[in-house]
């Protein structure tokens, strides 16, 4: 990493005032203050904060203190125009670029960002594949470099978003700013991905626990898609509220909304097939109520802030255990009960089998690339004529272009590409489809993994702690299996819910482990299972942050996961 730039130093209280006069925020949550120091200091950073954590908060409230503009990358169109209108109404200016400008909104932009003037510059990981938007932006100068949602480097970098395996290189293009990184969901292989994909092997990591415990989850075995819709009726009938309905096919995202129409419930559908303004409607309809339900494909739900969301269905389960956790984290933003809920069936893995069976590159299509590339002898291509040579779609030769470049086969520069003197042949497309090959095991294991959670009959919560590589701790008693057990092992769990309200009904409400954590203060040294020996550094109801050596970093952990040093 180069050199960090001095920074000036900003008194927490004023960042406090900043935060209650433009978000109406009273004080940080869990993981926020940390990463809000590195991106004031000039340190990377990695911030693991559940969905609802406020992660967005940890680089716009910095960008009022920067000297230069803050670059943030974003996955979805509906996610930057969703962020602009929130940073207006609290004051901050903030540019985009993207597809949707006019050509005068496009000109006014860039001329904005020349002049370094916006606090907050949204674009796209595809914008930065193009010269002239990074000459614009290394003028205007960048204090820190945003990857939000940053699982998608390891999710969609790999298959059908490249630009993702590129920004490395635009990072590097800008001067190398400090880099953040954020994302509610990551295994510790995605956290090992996402490292090496941005080049932050040094960066400080901040992770909260994935638990969410306002969230009821339940897994209903259906056994036709008859079953299915009698179980999701039974469900709008329980749950109050409106909720998203997540669906694996366009033709189911087109004829579940008529079927639950044809019974009374109001519903929307939502997927990529549709024209923009069609998307564009059905969004503005469900985020005003106009929808009990909205159906859709797993295009949905990213860019869409609805805190009020009181149930995530999914009809049938997603390809892997990360995807259906960002999923159901939608629901229940507001911190109120909401239900996630899974309606299984064994026949449903053929669909998302099927998807994976063409998601990586197969070694015919490195050996093309290759042999493109010997053809042209040391002369520079674009991704695009390589291939169209190689009659490959462009997203694949561009994702094998990025192994050839990792492995120092290829050099990149301004959006062309030439093979270096060294000899490119048949061992490097072998090694590079086994590299693919792994990938697609990979990928397999985590869809393995979703079925093990449809049918598993243990703690639910358990289940994904241990996934996501946390603690097992106890039973969680806000799923479908700690609720099912016999009466007597819910005696704790009906008393927790006698003392805090009225539960979502059929949703036992939580337990509330404050009152039993242990008195930890900042600055005491703990121990912990896993992680070993660590200082404290916060402590935020039964929530304590600790800082551990290595690469372990600070970590917001349950205080009943801890002991005094």
């Amino acid at each position: 990493m180069a050199e960090m730039p001095a920074r000036r130093k900003v008194p927490w209280s004023r960042l406090l005032d900043e935060a209650q006069e433009r978000f109406g925020v009273e004080r940080f949550r869990p993981g926020q203050r940390e990463l809000m120091e590195a991106a004031l200091s000039g340190r990377d950073a990695i911030g693991l904060l559940p969905t609802g954590a406020g992660k967005s908060l940890c680089y716009e409230l910095p960008s009022l203190f920067l000297p230069d503009p803050v670059v943030v990358v974003s996955p979805l169109l509906a996610l930057i125009k969703d962020q602009g209108d929130k940073l207006a109404e609290a004051d901050i200016d903030a540019t985009r670029l993207d597809s949707t400008l006019s050509a005068g909104e496009a000109r006014e932009a860039t001329e904005q960002i020349r002049r370094g003037k916006p606090s907050l510059v949204y674009l796209t990981p595809e914008r930065l594949e193009r010269p002239d938007v990074l000459e614009d932006l290394r003028r205007g100068g960048v204090s820190l470099f945003v990857v939000d949602e940053a699982h998608c480097v390891s999710q969609w970098g790999h298959d059908f978003r490249p630009a993702y395996l590129y920004i490395r290189d635009a990072i590097r293009e800008l001067g190398r700013p400090p880099v953040l990184a954020l994302t509610a969901t990551a295994t510790p292989a995605v956290l090992d991905d996402i490292r090496k994909v941005l080049g932050l092997e040094d960066a400080r990591v901040v992770s909260a626990s994935i638990e969410r415990e306002n969230l009821f989850f339940e897994v209903f075995r259906t056994v036709s898609e008859e079953a299915k819709l009698e179980r999701l009726e039974s469900i709008l009938r329980e749950q109050p509220g409106v909720g998203i309905v997540y669906v694996a096919t366009v033709r189911e995202a087109e004829e579940l909304p008529k079927a639950l129409e044809a019974r009374g419930v109001k519903a929307g559908r939502y997927h990529g097939k549709l024209k923009k303004n069609e998307r564009d409607e059905a969004q503005a309809r469900f985020m005003a109520d106009e929808y009990r339900v909205m159906v859709a494909t797993k295009a949905f739900g990213m860019g869409i802030d609805k805190p009020d969301l009181r149930f995530v269905v999914h009809w049938a389960f997603p390809d892997s255990v990360e995807s259906y956790y960002q999923e159901a984290g939608r629901a229940g933003r507001d911190g109120e009960p909401a239900r996630a809920a899974l309606l299984y069936r064994l026949e449903d893995r053929r669909v998302q089998a099927y998807f994976l069976g063409g998601k990586h590159p197969r070694k015919e299509h490195a050996e093309r690339v290759i042999n493109v590339l010997g053809a042209s002898g040391e002369k520079e291509a674009s991704a695009r004529d390589i291939a169209e040579m190689a009659d490959l779609p462009e997203r694949r030769a561009k994702v094998v272009l990025a192994a050839l470049e990792a492995e120092g086969l290829v050099d990149r520069q301004k959006g062309t590409f030439r093979r270096r003197k060294k000899r490119v042949g048949p061992e490097d497309a072998a090694r590079i489809s086994a590299e693919h090959e792994k990938r697609s095991q990979d990928d397999r294991a985590r869809l393995e993994a979703m079925m093990r959670y449809a049918e598993t009959t243990e703690c639910r919560t358990r289940y994904l702690r241990r996934y996501f590589g946390e603690p097992e701790g106890d039973e969680c008693s806000h799923c479908d299996n700690c609720r099912d057990k016999p009466a007597q092992r819910l005696a704790v769990a009906a008393a927790a819910a006698a003392a805090s309200g009225p539960p979502v009904p059929d949703v036992p409400s939580l337990r509330d482990d404050a009152a039993s954590a242990p008195p930890f203060t900042p600055g005491q040294a703990v121990r912990h299972e896993k992680f070993g020996t660590g200082e404290v550094v916060s402590v935020d109801e039964s929530r304590v942050t600790v800082n551990f050596p290595g690469e372990t970093g600070t970590r917001v952990l349950q205080a009943s996961f801890l002991e005094a040093a």
